[in-house]
């Protein structure tokens, strides 16, 4: 049970339940192959049964971390940071945003949409998921559309993802990790038919990096 004070600075973004925080390159969509440094956000309640870090999903098991050390170590390896999660929109994202953007730092964003759009970035990558559809906020702001597809239907899904997201939304189909022999090659025959969607990998898998 957190402590009265410290619920006020996690309500207004001042500290966020920081899961883990890691140099790396990019994986998966649009920034593949590039170096980032990733913020994992504890806290989601959109519950996709394939989620690879569903350890992310209890809030309660990341303790709150003032964004002050959270930026100080993003500082210290790269000018590129995504935020992601958990679903990182459940929480106040403005002070975290404007603190990294304060130190000349690219802000990007994954998230499911779920939640309204807060905090200001440079790039927005929205993954949407079936069961919690996104906010009118994030199809209007998204950079890139990136939809998972676990099965056929999921195609369905992205086509009708793709008519909600801004018409400058960059579109990418990417296969789930557990089903990517099966649906790997109907994305690649979707996308020669259908060339306004990209293949997007999880490289970083291939690659064995976080």
């Amino acid at each position: 049970m957190l402590s009265k004070e410290i619920q006020l600075e996690v309500n207004k973004g001042a500290m966020l339940p920081l899961m883990e925080e890691f140099y790396t390159i990019q994986g998966e969509g649009f920034h593949t192959g590039t170096a980032a440094y990733f913020i994992r956000i504890g806290g989601c309640d959109v519950g996709c049964h394939w989620c690879d870090v569903k350890e992310s999903w209890n809030a309660e098991l990341h303790p709150p971390t003032n964004i002050h050390q959270i930026v100080d170590n993003a500082d210290k390896y790269a000018d590129t940071i995504v935020v992601t999660g958990g679903e990182p929109l459940m929480w106040d994202m403005t002070l975290l945003t404007h603190k990294l953007k304060s130190r000349n730092l690219k802000v990007h964003i994954e998230t499911s949409g779920a939640y309204p759009l807060s905090g200001s970035w440079d790039w927005i990558c929205l993954s949407p998921k079936k069961n919690k559809l996104p906010t009118e906020t994030v199809y209007n702001a998204a950079h890139e559309l990136k939809v998972i597809i676990h099965n056929k239907h999921d195609f369905v899904f992205a086509e009708e993802q793709a008519q909600k997201v801004n018409k400058n939304a960059i579109l990418f189909l990417q296969p789930e990790w557990s089903k990517k022999e099966e649906m790997t090659p109907l994305i690649v025959d979707y996308v020669m038919n259908n060339p306004k969607w990209r293949v997007s990998l999880q490289t970083h898998k291939y690659l064995n990096i976080p």
